[in-house]
């Protein structure tokens, strides 16, 4: 059988979200799959080095599809062309999009409805795309995944034709988050943080991340403890961030704030496993990778208390309300103050934590996509 796979987020230096998920579940999918043909099909080259399992080939289909019009060119010419002459018996398209002119039965892949619930943070030619076609793509495919019991209650409640044909498949973290040991930690906080102890917070710098919010907590948090406590983000800056750029170079406490920008994955888990606490407080998630990145790297974990960050978080963090920076502020503060309950919370995320599994979700995977190529 012949299974090809939208992969256009694998882009050169640039994994993050969607990237970091095709390239974590699908080459576990094709390892456990062995006896099919692979094929990952890109919309620019990847050089980035990736171990591939063999019955993967990329192929990669221009042009670049980074807007509406060059969606819908992509997916409903470019990729069923290449379905049509691969002869292929599954597409599966893990960024919420799907192709409306092929024939070939398709599983595809709706993380969360942002757009829906968080309108001000996407273009609006991006918010019309969305809200017009996200409808039809879920009618025309086969069988929608999600990656929690919050989305998939969220898609049937503004999509009710879902029912019946939806799956949740939970994220994961990647193995190379995981507890270090006091040295590292002392030589990473040397190297970003004069020696200082931190919070990190990783996620782009992106008006649905809640950043502006992060900030004035801190500045709560500081004026409240005197402390000599930093703030590390890790990300890029992302869309209508001038707000944010703004906001900084007026900064009270900019001394305090590191600004790491993106930085490869090997260096991003040597920050997170050196915090004092993560902190992520987004204002809406289908999941919340960084939630479960932090458990298990050991590391307590400040979150928003809504959508699917309380489902990843479970009973092991620590929630606030992302629009109160002053709510944000006190559980830093309580992480803060109460080692007893920042070392209970590591106990419970690294238990936590163990029911995030990419091998488990993997398999998962390939039963929903073995009962596809059977129908």
């Amino acid at each position: 059988m012949t299974i090809t796979i939208n992969t256009r987020f694998l882009l050169t230096n640039y994994l993050e979200g969607y990237g970091n998920y095709i390239s974590q579940l699908f080459t576990r999918v094709a390892l456990l799959l062995p006896e099919h043909q692979f094929y990952f099909l890109l919309d620019r080259p990847f050089t980035e080095k990736m171990e591939l399992p063999s019955n993967i080939s990329l192929v990669v289909l221009p042009p670049a599809a980074r807007h509406p019009l060059l969606w819908h060119y992509w997916y409903n010419i470019k990729v069923p062309a290449f379905l049509k002459k691969c002869k292929a018996d599954l597409f599966i398209s893990p960024d919420g999009f799907c192709s409306l002119t092929t024939r070939v039965p398709q599983i595809t892949v709706i993380h969360d409805l942002a757009f829906l619930q968080t309108t001000n943070s996407i273009h609006k030619s991006h918010l019309w795309y969305y809200k017009k076609f996200t409808p039809k793509f879920i009618q025309k495919s086969r069988h929608i995944v999600t990656v929690s019991a919050f989305s998939k209650q969220d898609i049937l409640q503004h999509y009710p034709q879902a029912a019946n044909k939806i799956s949740v498949i939970y994220n994961a973290a990647m193995d190379c988050f995981r507890p270090i040991d006091w040295n590292l930690q002392k030589a990473i906080k040397n190297q970003y943080t004069d020696g200082k102890e931190y919070f990190v917070c990783v996620t782009s710098i992106h008006p649905r991340k809640n950043i502006i919010h992060l900030l004035k907590a801190f500045s709560i948090f500081k004026k409240w403890q005197k402390s000599n406590m930093k703030l590390v983000l890790v990300g890029r800056l992302a869309w209508k961030n001038d707000h944010f750029q703004k906001l900084v170079n007026t900064y009270k406490y900019k001394s305090d704030l590191v600004i790491a920008g993106y930085l490869p994955t090997t260096e991003v888990t040597r920050l997170v496993g050196a915090a004092y606490c993560a902190i992520y407080p987004s204002l809406f998630e289908g999941f919340g990778v960084p939630v479960i990145e932090a458990m298990q790297s050991g590391v307590p974990v400040i979150t928003s208390n809504n959508s699917g960050m309380m489902e990843a978080g479970g009973e092991a963090a620590l929630y606030s309300d992302p629009a109160d920076p002053e709510s944000i502020a006190a559980a830093m503060q309580k992480i803060f103050k109460d080692e007893e309950e920042r070392s209970r919370l590591i106990k419970l995320g690294l238990e936590h934590v163990q029911q995030f599994q990419w091998d488990q979700s993997a398999k998962e995977m390939v039963t929903l996509v073995q009962n596809q190529l059977v129908r």
